[in-house]
C-alpha cells in the first residue's frame, strides 16, 4: 500500500497544473498517467492558444506541455507514474492502480480526477470502414507520428476542434473536400473558421453523413441536408470522393472512476454529458475527491489548466498546507477561470455549470 498526500489521475493539461500548484504548496503528489508521455491533448495542439499572458496566449499546446513538464521535474516532491490506470476507488480511500503489468494499492489523502474526455462518434452506414477516424487520432497520427491520415478528407462538425484539425489537414498536405455541421450555425470561433474559408474550403451547414462507402477501406461519403427538426431532406444527397473521413462531434468527459467512487452526477448536455456535482473549489459530494478539467465538463484547455491549478491548490489547503501566496494565487485562478468565461461563446458552458454547483468552498 503506498501512502500519498494527493493522487492526480491523468496528466493532461488540468492534471499536470494541479500537480505542480499541489507540489509547490508542499504536498506529496502522485501523477497517474495511462499513456507513455505526459501532456494528453496538448502534445498534439499546434495551434497558437487564445486568452492572457497568465493561459499561454500565443504559445502552441505542445510547446505548453513541454513547459509544464519541465516544471513538474524540478519538484522533488511529485511522482510520476507513466502506464499508470487506475482501475477504482473504494469506500475505504484505496485507489486500485494497474502499471504496466503490476497491480498496486494506492491510499492518498484527497484525488483529484483529470481523466479527460473521450471522442463522440456518429452511427450511419459503414461507419467501420478503415479511412475514418476521430478527430483526435488525425491529431495523434499527424502531430505526434508525423503519419499522414488521407489525401483527400470530409471533416464533419465545424466546432473549434473540426474547423482547427482541419486547418492542420491542410499543413499537412491534405486536400479538404469540406466541412459539414449539422447545426443552421458554425460552432468555432470565427477567426478559425475565416482562416479555413480563405483556404477555399466550404462549410456547409444544417447537413449531416447519410452514408459512407467502399470495399476495403473508405472511397467516398454521401453527405444530405437537414430541415428545421433534423431530419434529412429526400433529394438533396451530395457525394464527396474522400479517402479519409473526420469525425468531430464532440466530446464526452470520461467519468467511470466517478460514478464508481459514488460521487453524485448529472447529464448537463452543455458540458458533455454526465458530470459530478462540484463547489467552487471543485470539491465534488465525495468529500476526498476533486475534479478539473473535460471529466467535470467540456471546454478548452486554457478553462483546464486553470481548473487543475484551483483543484491543486484547494486540495493541499484542505491538507493544511500552506504558502505565502495561496491567497493571490487562488484569487488569481478564480478570476482567470471568469474571464476564460466571461465571452458569449462561453455562455453555454456558464449555463450548465450551473446546474451543478455546490455551495462552501475555501
Amino acid at each position: 500500500m503506498r501512502q500519498t498526500d494527493i493522487a492526480i489521475v491523468g496528466a493532461g493539461p488540468a492534471g499536470l497544473m494541479a500537480a505542480i500548484q499541489a507540489a509547490e504548496m508542499g504536498a506529496q503528489v502522485l501523477l497517474l498517467e495511462r499513456a507513455n508521455e505526459l501532456g494528453g491533448q496538448l502534445i498534439k495542439q499546434t495551434h497558437k492558444f487564445f486568452g492572457s499572458r497568465e493561459e499561454y496566449a500565443g504559445e502552441r499546446g505542445f510547446e505548453i506541455a513541454h513547459k509544464l513538464m519541465d516544471q513538474l521535474v524540478q519538484l522533488s516532491n511529485v511522482t510520476v507514474w507513466k502506464n499508470a490506470t487506475a482501475l477504482g476507488y473504494y469506500p475505504d480511500g484505496v485507489l486500485s492502480v494497474k502499471q504496466g503489468n503490476s497491480f498496486c494499492l494506492v491510499k492518498p489523502k484527497k484525488l483529484i480526477v483529470a481523466t479527460g474526455a473521450s471522442e463522440k462518434t456518429l452511427a450511419f452506414p459503414n461507419n467501420d470502414l478503415p479511412g475514418i477516424y476521430g478527430a483526435g487520432a488525425v491529431q495523434t497520427l499527424m502531430n505526434v507520428y508525423g503519419v499522414k491520415p488521407a489525401d483527400r478528407v470530409l471533416m464533419v462538425g465545424a466546432g473549434n476542434i473540426g474547423v482547427i484539425v482541419a486547418y492542420q489537414l491542410l499543413q499537412a498536405g491534405v486536400e479538404v473536400a469540406a466541412i459539414i455541421e449539422a447545426a443552421p450555425k458554425i460552432g468555432a470561433y470565427w477567426v478559425h473558421a475565416s482562416k479555413i474559408q480563405r483556404c477555399g474550403v466550404p462549410i456547409l451547414t444544417g447537413h449531416t453523413i447519410k452514408k459512407a462507402y467502399g470495399t476495403d477501406r473508405l472511397s467516398g461519403v454521401t453527405v444530405c441536408r437537414l430541415d428545421e427538426k433534423w431530419n434529412q431532406i429526400p433529394g438533396t444527397e451530395q457525394d464527396f470522393a474522400v479517402d479519409g473521413l473526420c469525425l468531430a462531434v464532440g466530446l464526452s468527459p470520461l467519468t467511470e472512476l466517478l460514478w464508481q467512487a459514488g460521487c453524485k452526477m448529472e447529464f448537463v448536455p452543455e458540458l458533455g454529458g454526465y458530470v459530478p456535482w462540484r463547489n467552487a473549489d471543485l470539491l465534488t459530494t465525495h468529500h476526498n475527491i476533486y475534479v478539473a478539467g473535460d471529466v467535470a465538463g467540456v471546454e478548452e484547455a486554457s478553462a483546464a489548466m486553470v481548473e487543475g491549478k484551483l483543484a491543486g491548490l484547494a486540495a493541499a489547503f484542505a491538507l493544511r498546507y500552506q504558502s505565502e501566496n495561496f491567497a493571490a494565487l487562488y484569487h488569481e485562478a478564480k478570476s482567470q477561470l471568469n474571464a476564460l468565461r466571461s465571452a458569449p461563446v462561453s455562455a453555454k458552458v456558464c449555463n450548465g455549470l450551473c446546474k451543478v454547483m455546490l455551495g462552501e468552498a475555501v
